[in-house]
């Protein structure tokens, strides 16, 4: 079931809100603009351009260097955020409200389903953390055990 002003999160870090007319606003989660840093530019959509799910449909250069941002779901782009071409630190500031970055007729609603909702979200990134501890102590017991051999 799909809510109005229900919030979904795909694994790539973009949010999407269904609104009341139907359309759906996609912007950055807090937690990807914490991991970029400082946002420098965001390479918007044009008004009218089809997105396909999980294709690229935007680039974000920031502090730690360029993303590439893929589409939580497929639909035409019927408004985008302009004012991020001159302040894109809103996305920074404000993610999740003045840093939106477009919104979308959906071609496919079944899709906003296929989103994680908050929890799931929230359960993903621990995850992902969890990962990444992992990967860093492999890494971390790999190198220990070089300087052993030596």
């Amino acid at each position: 079931m799909r809510e109005v002003g229900n919030i979904r999160f795909s694994q790539d870090h973009l949010w999407a809100r269904l609104e009341e007319d139907g359309r759906v606003t996609i912007g950055i989660s807090d937690f990807l603009q914490e991991d970029v840093g400082e946002i420098y530019h965001i390479n918007l959509p044009e008004e009218g351009e089809e997105l396909i799910k999980d294709e690229v449909f935007s680039i974000i250069d920031s502090q730690s260097g360029r993303r590439e941002l893929l589409a939580p779901l497929s639909g035409e782009v019927v408004e985008v955020n302009y004012e991020l071409n001159d302040v894109p630190e809103l996305a920074n500031e404000d993610p999740y409200e003045e840093g939106w970055i477009l919104r979308l007729d959906m071609t496919a609603p079944g899709e906003f389903n296929e989103l994680l909702t908050e929890e799931e979200y929230e359960e993903y990134l621990k995850e992902e953390a969890e990962d990444f501890d992992f990967a860093e102590e492999y890494e971390e017991e790999e190198y220990l055990e070089e300087d052993e051999d030596e």
